[in-house]
């Protein structure tokens, strides 16, 4: 699909809009994973503005996708310096105002870090499969996944959605297995999150357990949680119209409307 390109002193940031027949509601931004893009989320977005009647808007970090690549390697603060800086650069830029962020994975990390600072202005947050912790088992599956990416097929695969896919690989994963990157953690920052927050995770997420989201919940005890079975780290491709029932309720909720379909899952306890 076509994108786009902004221009930031030289380094290119690609995105696009998916468009709903009948826009209304606020613009959802849409926040890819570590090793995301905008065409990994596939047509994705097209059925986030059908299910929701919201324009959204994707975008590919630097170092992703159609991006421009690195300027230097990652540093353990890479998630608050894109929640802190580009985010909002990026939000500027295209006029978008108080718009709900739908972040996957890294992109989930980057919205909560995004919606705790005092300058935020959301209407909403919804994260799939947020980290907010160092795990083992997240180290255990990016070490596994280190060795995919000499011994398979997954750098060819990788390498359809990005310029530079060694460029995109080494620099979530390296800085992911740093021993520094170890202590890395957001839940002092996750009470002074002041908008609604839906918040998914796979009941099989292979690069974390339900204490990710439960550490939402003890901290922003309105937040919505909802586990998914027969899940992995993805909830949007292993259980899309869940996510969709989900995010179509959560928007309706946050724009006063009504309640839609419900979806299969459960509440965290």
């Amino acid at each position: 699909m076509q994108t786009e390109q902004l221009n930031f002193d030289g380094r290119q940031i690609e995105y696009r809009f998916a468009q709903p027949a009948n826009p209304r509601g606020p613009d959802l931004v849409m926040l890819h994973e570590g090793l995301g893009s905008v065409a990994m989320w596939r047509d994705f977005p097209e059925q986030l503005a059908r299910a929701t009647g919201c324009r959204s808007m994707v975008y590919s970090r630097f170092g992703y996708g159609r991006s421009a690549p690195l300027a230097a390697p990652r540093s353990v603060e890479y998630m608050h310096e894109e929640a802190c800086i580009w985010l909002p650069a990026i939000l500027e830029r295209l006029q978008i105002r108080r718009p709900v962020l739908f972040g996957h994975s890294d992109g989930g990390s980057i919205a909560l870090i995004h919606a705790a600072r005092a300058q935020s202005d959301l209407a909403g947050i919804a994260v799939l499969a947020p980290h907010v912790k160092v795990e083992q088992l997240t180290v255990e599956s990016i070490a596994a996944a280190k060795s995919a990416y000499a011994d398979t097929d997954l750098r060819s695969r990788l390498s359809r959605h990005h310029a530079d896919v060694d460029a995109a690989f080494w620099g979530w994963n390296r800085i992911w297995l740093d021993p520094a990157f170890r202590s890395w953690n957001i839940e002092e920052l996750l009470p002074s999150i002041r908008c609604p927050i839906l918040a998914i995770q796979g009941e099989d997420d292979e690069y974390g357990t339900m204490e990710q989201i439960r550490s939402i919940g003890r901290a922003a005890p309105s937040a919505r949680l909802l586990s998914l079975p027969d899940c992995g780290h993805s909830p949007q491709r292993d259980q899309p119209q869940a996510v969709l029932a989900a995010a179509r309720d959560f928007i309706s909720t946050v724009t006063g409307g009504q309640a839609g379909a419900g979806q299969r899952g459960q509440r965290v306890q």
